[in-house]
């Protein structure tokens, strides 16, 4: 067998998970969508995005509907749903928060990147753009994977307990491990921000974590989907008066932005 054939199902699988990610994107910007409209737009047969639909209804990345599919309601933040159904959701607008977060970054700095879907989005810009120095924490696996073998870019994963429903890794191990760094900047996943209460996580080793990392970080700038804010989860990180800065989509609630700004937070809105 060639390393041609041998790569190929590892190729389609990544055109597949890819075009059905572009399926909840194009579902939740049109509020709908049929079958017959996914099939012209992604240039397959009504078969293909049938059995796309199925698979993305059995994760509840959407909602099948007679003839096609409609967007899933309002995620509720008290439940920790797995990275892989995240990554699925309000994909264009994290692409977006990446993209805008890693503007920030600058050459010779010590970044933290939390675990998370959207901050996955910004160890994904990272791989594009040049730096003569960079150092990555991070205590999430799928980041490590997407930033292993860049030039340049030292990578340092802390140890610790895994949670496989995010890919991260928590704990005595992690937080000793953190205690001995600093950081110039940390960019925090956020599952739930509500002005009142604070920056919010369904797991308490997680959200110990993020406290610290925040702890050890001159600036700390979350970067949520607004689909997230006004939220509440189990856990409680910080309040938002710690935050420097919030990154989020144009859908965020005007009311909780307001909010935010009112607190001192620079909210940047993409």
């Amino acid at each position: 067998m060639t390393k041609a054939q041998a790569d190929l199902p590892h190729s389609r699988r990544l055109l597949v998970e890819e075009r059905r990610r572009l399926i909840v994107s194009f579902v939740e910007e049109h509020g709908r969508a049929t079958v017959e409209e996914l099939a012209t737009q992604f240039g397959t047969s009504a078969v293909t995005i049938r059995g796309d639909l199925e698979a993305l209804a059995q994760v509840s990345a959407i909602t099948r509907s007679h003839g096609g599919a409609l967007p899933v309601g309002q995620i509720t933040t008290a439940n920790d749903t797995p990275l892989n159904i995240k990554e699925t959701r309000w994909h264009a607008q994290k692409l977006r928060i990446g993209q805008a977060a890693a503007k920030l970054i600058r050459d010779g700095e010590t970044i933290i990147l939390d675990s998370g879907s959207t901050t996955v989005e910004i160890a994904r810009q990272i791989r594009h753009m040049k730096f003569e120095s960079l150092t990555v924490v991070t205590n999430a696996l799928n980041i490590v994977l997407e930033l292993s073998g860049l030039p340049n870019v030292r990578v340092m994963m802390l140890g610790g307990l895994l949670r496989p429903t995010s890919y991260s890794l928590v704990g005595p191990d992690a937080e000793q491990t953190l205690s001995r760094l600093s950081a110039d900047r940390l960019f925090l996943g956020v599952d739930g921000l509500d002005p009142a209460v604070g920056v919010t996580t369904p797991d308490p080793l997680e959200a110990s974590l993020n406290a610290l990392m925040i702890r050890v970080s001159r600036e700390t700038i979350a970067v949520l989907d607004g689909s997230k804010l006004g939220q509440r989860s189990l856990s409680v990180i910080t309040p938002v008066n710690k935050l420097h800065q919030v990154i989020t989509d144009s859908s965020a609630p005007a009311a909780a932005v307001e909010k935010l700004r009112q607190a001192g937070v620079e909210v940047t809105l993409v």
